[in-house]
């Protein structure tokens, strides 16, 4: 039996904020996803969350400590959201025992029935890491309640990546840096990290099986919070990474080189320069490989 542990991070907010709609719907999707898998007890429910946002948690949801610390204490220059490192996130699963898989998502990020029905299959084919695109439905939607409708609702693709399923033993190769959660580079931070130390990764970018309430592709930009994210990035990760990186495991490696590369340039979680010397170096790998085949019947004759 595969046992996944499923953690989010929510987070107490004003009626402003498009988390106050969006996450009754996440806990109830999730809620409902579970209920969907004959045998239940194949999922567990986490959250971690800094101690003022306990009270919104709801019952079905195991509560793993709380965060102790935000980019706020970190970078002093910035003002404004508590956001937590997607490291400290991570390291609660070191609370969780008996689980074979992990799973993370934003917290505004819901899931369709037969979500983790889904996933299963995908774990039972052989995959060690699977990221899931979500769709996108229009911010009509605002309640629970409208559940089936939103299940309903195709919506529109999403180009980025923000559903992250892996086997719990990747967890201590991570490189993970100071990266905070909410900011662009997340995605990409954890991309490049499954596609570092996966085995066999699964890239579900054309399937209806998560969706966010909101039309918007590219999130509305924090600069010091993206700058933040964008040089820890850049500067601390995607250098130990590097050297992992095979053209083979990233997105759209199976398709022909012009469509892969129109994919890879348009895509914002990869990027272009990495693709270039990667591609540079599979065709290297293929053309040696064959001048030596050529090399070889020569011998042979």
């Amino acid at each position: 039996m595969v046992k996944i542990a499923h953690i989010i991070n929510p987070v107490k907010v004003k009626e402003s904020s498009d988390l106050y709609n969006a996450q009754p719907i996440t806990f109830k999707s999730m809620i409902d996803a579970k209920k969907y898998v004959v045998s239940e007890n194949k999922i567990i429910l986490y959250t971690t969350q800094f101690d003022e946002d306990k009270g919104i948690i709801p019952s079905d949801f195991k509560i793993l400590s709380n965060l102790t610390r935000s980019i706020l204490d970190l970078n002093t220059k910035l003002k404004g959201k508590k956001l937590p490192f997607i490291k400290d996130i991570f390291e609660k699963f070191n609370e969780v025992e008996d689980v074979d898989f992990l799973i993370y998502t934003n917290v505004d990020i819901a899931l369709m029935p037969y979500f983790y029905s889904v996933v299963f299959e995908y774990i039972h084919a052989g995959h060690d890491a699977i990221i899931i695109n979500r769709r996108r439905l229009n911010k009509h939607y605002s309640s629970p309640n409208e559940l089936q409708f939103m299940y309903a609702d195709l919506g529109k693709s999403h180009p980025g990546f923000d559903c992250f399923i892996f086997k719990k033993e990747l967890l201590s190769q991570f490189v993970l840096g100071n990266i905070c959660v909410g900011i662009p580079f997340l995605e990409a931070t954890l991309v490049h990290n499954l596609v570092s130390f996966a085995k066999n990764p699964l890239f579900v970018t054309d399937k209806h099986l998560t969706f966010h309430i909101g039309m918007e592709v590219m999130p509305k930009i924090y600069k010091p919070y993206y700058f933040h994210n964008r040089v820890e990035f850049f500067k601390n990760i995607y250098p130990k990474l590097k050297p992992f990186f095979t053209l083979q495991k990233f997105p759209y490696a199976a398709l022909p080189i012009y469509k892969r590369a129109i994919k890879w340039m348009l895509n914002p979680s990869i990027f272009t320069l990495n693709y270039i010397d990667l591609e540079r170096k599979n065709i290297f790998e293929k053309t040696k490989t064959v001048l030596n085949e050529i090399r070889w019947r020569i011998l042979q004759r």
